[in-house]
C-alpha cells in the first residue's frame, strides 16, 4: 500500500510544479512554463489515475486535491510574495484537517 501512497505524493508534486509552471507561463505566452504545466499536468493526472485503481476515489481525490490547494497556498506565500493573514492560515490548517479526518474515516 506505500507505494500507491507514494504514487500519491507524485501526483500531488507534479500537480505542484505544474501550478506554478502555469503562473510562470504569463498567460501561456512563455513556451517552457506552458510545456512544463502542459507535461507535469498530464503526469498529475495518469499517476493519480493509477491510483485510483487501488485507493477509494474519496480518499485519493481528497489527498490530491486537498494537499495540492495547502501546498499551493503555500508556495505562493513563499514564492511570489502573496499575502497571508490569520484567515488564510486557518483555512489551509482546515484542508489538511479535512483531508486527515477523510483518511481516518
Amino acid at each position: 500500500m506505500w507505494k500507491i501512497w507514494l504514487l500519491l505524493v507524485a501526483a500531488i508534486v507534479a500537480e505542484l510544479i505544474g501550478t506554478t509552471s502555469l503562473k510562470l507561463s504569463d498567460g501561456m505566452s512563455k513556451l517552457l512554463p506552458t510545456a512544463s504545466f502542459v507535461l507535469t499536468y498530464a503526469l498529475s493526472f495518469w499517476l493519480l489515475s493509477i491510483v485510483l485503481k487501488r485507493m477509494e476515489v474519496s480518499v485519493a481525490y481528497a489527498v490530491w486535491a486537498g494537499a495540492g490547494t495547502a501546498l499551493m497556498a503555500v508556495i505562493g506565500i513563499v514564492l511570489f510574495g502573496e499575502s497571508i493573514s490569520p484567515l488564510k492560515l486557518v483555512s489551509i490548517v482546515l484542508i489538511v484537517l479535512g483531508v486527515i479526518g477523510l483518511n481516518l474515516a
